[in-house]
């Protein structure tokens, strides 16, 4: 065996061991989360952290579903679960297809004043939540939607278009323009291209806005807990009031089994859809 090839088998051992170390140190949250919330308090306070569980007990999992205390009401997670989802699935929905009308626009309509467009639409992926808090705020008021699911839905959409809008400008910008000629060729107009050439080439980005979309609102919190009122707030918002709530003894078993629940959604989508989404994400990297 040559000394180069030792030395390739070396490096590329070194870095699998490496990787390994990095996922235990990135899994191990999730690892005392999971085997937490199935063990007894008694267990937690005399037992190791990172040991199994001696039976599985999922007396923790419905009492966090059904029946918790979140500040003054004792009904567990299921209504503000419930609530993630009235304002997830239309922000989503909503963000999604207007950012990938405003992508077709910007990538195949020149019109004066698009570059400019693009970069206002561009400089609103960086601006910080602090910042619209107020302003936002104000607009709820005004439109009598404070403290409302719809209004957290505008929220969303709103704070949303502008990486809706990057992800697939960037993405349609890749798209042969000779499929576009044949398309008018054929008689086909402005939106009719869109429908019938952009939207079935679409299908990576549109997973991509998916999993960045449901992942950005399902996990926030700043807006959850500014613009929302009692009975509309999201689960982050419940979730941290579980944990802040104690009667009696702190149950962390019950805090640990919330946290895992808050988490499930956003895990299930990585797991079902992830392979797609650096795929699509750098799929209009090269040109545009």
């Amino acid at each position: 065996m040559s000394s180069l090839t030792l030395s390739k088998k070396l490096y590329k051992a070194f870095f699998i061991t490496l990787l390994l170390v990095f996922a235990l140190a990135y899994l191990g949250p999730l690892y005392v989360m999971l085997t937490t919330s199935f063990k007894g308090i008694e267990e937690i306070r005399n037992g190791n952290i990172l040991a199994l569980p001696n039976a599985l007990n999922g007396s923790a999992w419905v009492k966090a579903w059904s029946s918790a205390c979140t500040g003054g009401d004792c009904y567990g997670l299921a209504p503000y679960f419930w609530n993630s989802m009235r304002i997830v699935i239309p922000a989503l929905l909503i963000s999604t297809a207007v950012g990938a009308l405003n992508g077709y626009v910007l990538s195949q309509w020149r019109f004066k004043g698009s570059n400019f467009l693009f970069g206002a639409l561009l400089f609103g992926c960086f601006i910080p939540f602090q910042v619209i808090l107020l302003p936002m705020a104000k607009l709820l008021a005004w439109l009598g939607l404070a403290n409302t699911v719809t209004g957290l839905v505008l929220v969303h959409v709103i704070y949303g278009i502008a990486f809706t809008t990057l992800f697939f400008r960037n993405y349609y910008v890749g798209i042969p323009n000779e499929l576009v000629r044949a398309a008018r060729l054929d008689g086909a107009g402005f939106f009719a291209i869109f429908r019938h050439v952009f939207l079935p080439l679409s299908t990576p980005i549109i997973v991509v806005s998916v999993i960045w979309q449901f992942t950005q609102i399902w996990n926030d919190f700043l807006f959850g807990v500014v613009y929302s009122g009692p009975g509309t707030q999201p689960i982050t918002v419940a979730l941290n009031n579980l944990v802040n709530t104690t009667m009696g003894g702190k149950e962390y078993n019950v805090d640990m089994a919330a946290a895992v629940i808050a988490a499930l959604p956003t895990l299930v989508v990585y797991i079902v859809a992830g392979k797609y989404f650096v795929r699509g994400l750098t799929a209009g990297a090269v040109k545009g």
